[in-house]
Parts: C-alpha cells; sequence; structure tokens
C-alpha cells in the first residue's frame, strides 16, 4: 500500500457536500472503501429522525412538536462503507427511511434547528471517533457540522442530470416530477436558517453532469490523495 494512501487512513476528515442526485452516497462510499477510511451518511440520520417521528405519531407540519420530541429516538450509524448501517432505537431503519413518505417529509424536519443542533452534535462525535480518518457526505458538512475538515468537496450537477439518475433509481418515476422534486428539496435545503446548503468557500467544486461515476470516484480519490501528500 502507498505511503500516501497509509497517512490518508490515519487521520484525514474529508467533507463531501452537494444537493440529491449528483452522486454523492455512491462516490463517498466508493472513495472511503478505496483509501480504508470510515464513512457516514449524514442524510441518513436525518431520515431515520424523520421515519421515527411519521412511526410515532408526531405531526411533522408542527416545528414546535417536532422541537419536543428530536431528542427521544436513538440513532446509530455504521461507518463501514461496505456495508452503512442505520438503526432507529435498535431496529434496522436502512430501508424504511428510503420511502417516498420520508423523502417529502424529511426537508421540514430537517429544517428545525433542535433537531440540526442534536444530528450535528451526532455527527461530529462520530467524526471525532473515526481515528482512521472519515468521508462525510450531506449538504451542511464543509460549513457546519466540519469546518476544519481537511478537504472539503461540493459535488454538482445540472437538474436534468440529476432527475435522470433519481428517476433511474426509482423504476416507474416519471423524470418531470422527479425533476420538479428535486428542485423544489433544493429550495427547501437552501432557503432554511439553520446551516442551509451551501458550498464552503473553501470547497472544491466537482460538476458530475458529464462525467461518469468512476470518473467521480478517481477525481475525489485524487484530490484527497493529493491533500495528504501536500
Amino acid at each position: 500500500m502507498s505511503t500516501t494512501v497509509e497517512t490518508a487512513r490515519s487521520s484525514v476528515i474529508v467533507a463531501i457536500d452537494g444537493p440529491s442526485g449528483t452522486g454523492k452516497s455512491s462516490t463517498s462510499k466508493a472513495v472511503a472503501a478505496k483509501l480504508g477510511l470510515s464513512y457516514l451518511d449524514t442524510g441518513a440520520q436525518y431520515r431515520a429522525i424523520t421515519w421515527w417521528m411519521l412511526n410515532n405519531g408526531i405531526d411533522v407540519g408542527d416545528p414546535a412538536e417536532i422541537a419536543t420530541a428530536a431528542a427521544k429516538p436513538v440513532i446509530v450509524s455504521g461507518t463501514d462503507p461496505a456495508a452503512p448501517t442505520i438503526t432507529v432505537d435498535g431496529e434496522d431503519a436502512s430501508g424504511p427511511i428510503r420511502t417516498q413518505e420520508v423523502t417529502s417529509k424529511v426537508s421540514a424536519v430537517s429544517a428545525v434547528p433542535e433537531v440540526r443542533t442534536l444530528i450535528t452534535e451526532l455527527q461530529r462525535s462520530i467524526a471525532a471517533a473515526a481515528t482512521g480518518g472519515i468521508v462525510v457526505e450531506g449538504r451542511d458538512i464543509g460549513t457546519t457540522v466540519l469546518p476544519d475538515a481537511d478537504l472539503k468537496i461540493f459535488l454538482t450537477a445540472s437538474p436534468e442530470a440529476r432527475a435522470a439518475r433519481r428517476s433511474g433509481e426509482v423504476k416507474g418515476s416519471d423524470l418531470t416530477a422527479t425533476r420538479e422534486a428535486l428542485i423544489k428539496r433544493d429550495a427547501a435545503d437552501s432557503g432554511r436558517k439553520t446551516s442551509p446548503l451551501a458550498k464552503a468557500d473553501d470547497a472544491v467544486e466537482v460538476d458530475t453532469t458529464e462525467l461518469t461515476l468512476q470518473q467521480v470516484i478517481e477525481c475525489v480519490v485524487t484530490l484527497v490523495e493529493g491533500r495528504v501528500a501536500a
């Protein structure tokens, strides 16, 4: 194994942000696996708390009710990029959190400051415990969660490309409807008062519109290795 990869394994923290459909999860998992780093999908944590609230009768249209309930569920994230896991109160939530119902409600829940404070603290504790280095992906990692990350990357892509990718993941989905939903989510995530989706000033922007997943992975691996070598 190269000295660069050995060094990367020892301590590097990589923050990968960007909107839905830019390839964050696939890229982050592959990069972490290739470099022997841990991996954290922060979006899954917000989905998990949203799923718990929907299951427990919390009115997700009421920020005050969301805030009161936010500390109740126990969310545990596994950080193995080959098999990332997430449980809520000991129950496997990896499948249920990907439903359309959760997808349509997660922006409202994640916009509540009390939720963001709790989940941000959880994310920071996981990153701090990853002594072998970690790739953390989300929407506010480089700006809010881990502003001192060693490398910050912001993935972008055209709405059309993102919609096509997301539609390809969900059989029978309507491309136009998917595109409109993505744009709506972008507006909600970018416009929220607490930790909005935004590119950090010192982030490297990578436009994935015309790139294959493998090309994006290679690009990010090169960026990580370059930062570690420097």
